[in-house]
């Protein structure tokens, strides 16, 4: 049994590869829903879909993001109608009282669809609707990405983290803003001060989640901030991790990125932009897996590769060297 832990894109990657390491039958991914938003009244969550799709292998990867092939016709459309109606493009975040009436799973995370931010392709939006219609019939966050796991095939188990609202917020020069606005529609530009996980205070991690972290784990190469931040704000989360077997493949070599807005974020909360950054932020963690050109010293058991992935080989070469810091983990 193996758990990961899965935000952004890079362990979607890894996942790839790692169900010719680790059987998928007892493998399971706990997904991040920190960056879920609500886009005209429908639930969005990027990082639990990026698995979805990719596993349902139906993902685009040259964005990862989306499923391939995707036509965009009714995004078109409201654009179309937006420019002839004079109406501003741009993110349209709903009032504050918005944000919190309603669909409780979506404060805080509330925007306008009109002309919308982000670029929502016509079979990735029926996702959506069904999401959203299956939790307006009463199921949970939990239930419904099971059932849409089946509709897409899963052969791994992938939950949300919570069945609860917690919503990542940049705080920038500019102002708050949602994760999805920063590095979608703002591409990270804006100075970032800090980073809040709004509601995490009084969220908690299912059941399913505390569960699948009494297995080992993998700490994926996601964003230790945005993609793992939100899932160790929920209480529990971070204690059941130190009691537990815990490998993290660090999405930096030294202090170069692999990509995203990783480096930002951590330097505006307090940690190093590097691979010794992300070991301070793991504490939790027993050994890491770093790239060959990586000579960080962690004074942890750490097992090295090449850890850029580009293809299923790439992501099965990783995979092992997870299971290697396993037991180099079980030796210790």
């Amino acid at each position: 049994m193996v758990t990961f832990l899965a935000g952004g894109t890079g362990t979607p990657k890894l996942l790839d590869g790692a169900s010719a390491v680790f059987d998928p039958a007892d493998t399971t991914v706990v997904g991040n829903t920190g960056d879920d938003v609500e886009l005209g009244g429908l639930l969005i969550c990027p990082d639990v879909d990026t698995v979805l799709f990719h596993g349902g292998g139906v993902l685009d990867t040259d964005r990862w993001w989306g499923i391939e092939d995707d036509t965009t016709e009714t995004n078109a459309e409201l654009h179309r109608l937006a420019d002839a109606a004079g109406l501003a493009d741009g993110p349209r975040y709903l009032d504050d009282e918005t944000q919190v009436g309603g669909r409780n799973i979506a404060r805080w995370r509330r925007f306008s669809g009109v002309a919308e931010f982000m670029e929502i392709g016509d079979k990735d939006r029926a996702v959506h609707l069904t999401r959203t219609s299956l939790l307006d019939e009463g199921n949970s966050l939990t239930e419904v990405t099971r059932t849409l796991g089946d509709a897409f095939g899963l052969s791994v188990d992938l939950v949300p983290m919570s069945d609860d609202p917690v919503a990542s917020i940049v705080h920038t020069d500019e102002g708050e803003m949602h994760f999805q606005e920063f590095w979608v529609a703002e591409r990270a530009a804006p100075a970032v001060d800090d980073v809040e996980f709004r509601g995490a205070e009084d969220a908690e991690a299912t059941s399913e989640t505390l569960s699948a972290l009494t297995d080992p784990v993998v700490v994926g190469p996601s964003n230790p901030v945005t993609s793992i931040g939100p899932m160790l704000a929920l209480d529990g989360v971070e204690e059941a991790l130190n009691e537990t077997p815990v490998v993290a493949v660090s999405p930096f070599v030294e202090d170069e990125v692999f990509s995203g807005p990783a480096a930002k974020l951590m330097e505006a909360t307090g940690y190093e932009a590097s691979t010794a950054g992300v070991a301070d932020a793991y504490p939790f963690a027993d050994a890491f897996v770093l790239d060959d050109g990586d000579g960080t010293d962690l004074n942890r058991p750490t097992v090295q590769t090449d850890t850029k992935m580009d293809s299923r080989a790439d992501a099965e070469r990783v995979a092992r060297a997870v299971r290697e810091a396993f037991a180099e983990v079980e030796v210790a």
